[in-house]
């Protein structure tokens, strides 16, 4: 059975100021272009010992499973509620969302025009750790997109009279049509902890054929395979740039023996014909698609040990129970890891999409 530790830090030193914090009914986990979270409870007896060294908005809690570090990030909330003393963490992405540019255009690294989203991410995190006491030695990846940000006619700008949240404006990236996407990592680097934000692009993840997830092998528990009517259908309508009859428009349709149902794609920046009928194409079969899993509950397996995926990663999916036979490729959305606790093993909830549903940009 694997063992787990809670370390707490110094948020601006690193020091360490509980090198073994006692938590119970602990769940944790990251996401996709979202900060992760933790939730847990200090017991009764040990309340008094951490009081002190826990201060909320000021310390890192770093979760370690046999010695390899598997989730960090703030410590948001702890104080005791009658019998209880409940902490909850934010990972590292949860920071920027108590930040603001309070200088404007990112203290001039903007306005942007045609800028790399990525960039603009990592300018975020280089302003909010460049200001007195704010460097969480957090570390951002140098790769790069082709996602570009403002134009000549329409920069992208960051103005000081609107104290714009820094969290907002990585948000605005990630939603940019084909935008990078990100989620964290942490490490200890030179002796020191690290937070990490790792960015794909046009993705993250990949296909992976060496790790699979089946019933009767390790899925414990698995949400219901839904099939959802209302999102279904075999007729696309693509409306691009323009108004009135000079709108661009595609139609992408298939006759399959159903009944037709039609869906209109919005897509009002779009000027390339080749490109609107692209997207047409790849939304009608995304939408042909019937049947999807959620989530599911995994266990430690050789066929998929814990820790050998990552946020972002295509993984199989078969669940054979008395209501499904289902079999497809699913998207590793986010995790939350249950720890073992008294007689209860390890457990980790996999939110999930159906891969082929998701269109990248790229």
């Amino acid at each position: 059975m694997p063992a787990y530790h809670y370390r707490v830090h110094d948020a601006l030193t690193g020091q360490v100021l509980v090198h073994d914090l006692p938590l119970t009914g602990v769940e944790f986990g990251p996401g996709l272009s979202e900060p992760g979270d933790l939730s847990g409870e200090v017991p009764v007896p040990f309340r008094n010992l951490v009081g002190a060294a826990i201060s909320p908005a000021n310390t890192v809690l770093v979760v370690e499973r046999d010695d390899t570090v598997v989730w960090g990030g703030l410590i948001w909330r702890a104080e005791p509620e009658g019998d209880t003393f409940p902490i909850e963490a934010g990972g590292w992405g949860s920071y920027l969302h108590r930040r603001h540019d309070v200088h404007g255009e990112l203290d001039a690294r903007g306005p942007y025009v045609h800028a790399d989203a990525c960039q603009v991410i990592r300018d975020v995190w280089a302003y909010a750790q460049s200001q007195p006491d704010g460097n969480l030695n957090v570390a951002v990846d140098p790769m790069a997109s082709r996602t570009k940000v403002g134009t000549p006619a329409e920069p992208y700008k960051v103005e000081w009279w609107e104290a714009p949240v820094l969290g907002d404006i990585v948000d605005d990236m990630t939603k940019v049509e084909g935008g990078p996407e990100w989620t964290e990592s942490t490490l200890y680097s030179d002796g020191r902890l690290s937070g990490q934000i790792r960015l794909g692009w046009p993705r993250l993840g990949t296909r992976r054929t060496d790790i699979m997830f089946a019933s009767g092998m390790n899925i414990a528990e698995v949400a219901p395979v839904t099939y959802d009517g209302d999102e279904y259908a075999q007729v696309i309508i693509a409306l691009g740039a323009g108004e009135g009859r000079g709108r661009r428009r595609a139609i992408d349709a298939v006759r399959n023996g159903r009944l037709r149902m039609e869906r209109v794609l919005e897509v009002p920046g779009e000027k390339g014909n080749d490109r609107l009928a692209a997207r047409a194409r790849r939304e009608r079969a995304a939408r042909q698609v019937l049947g999807e899993v959620t989530e599911i509950q995994v266990i430690d397996h050789p066929s998929a040990p814990i820790g050998s995926w990552q946020i972002g990663d295509d993984v199989r999916v078969r669940i054979h129970d008395q209501w499904a036979d289902w079999d497809g490729w699913c998207r590793i959305t986010g995790w939350r890891i249950r720890p073992p606790q008294g007689d209860d093993g390890e457990r980790v909830t996999l939110s999930l999409a159906r891969a082929d549903r998701l269109v990248y940009g790229g």
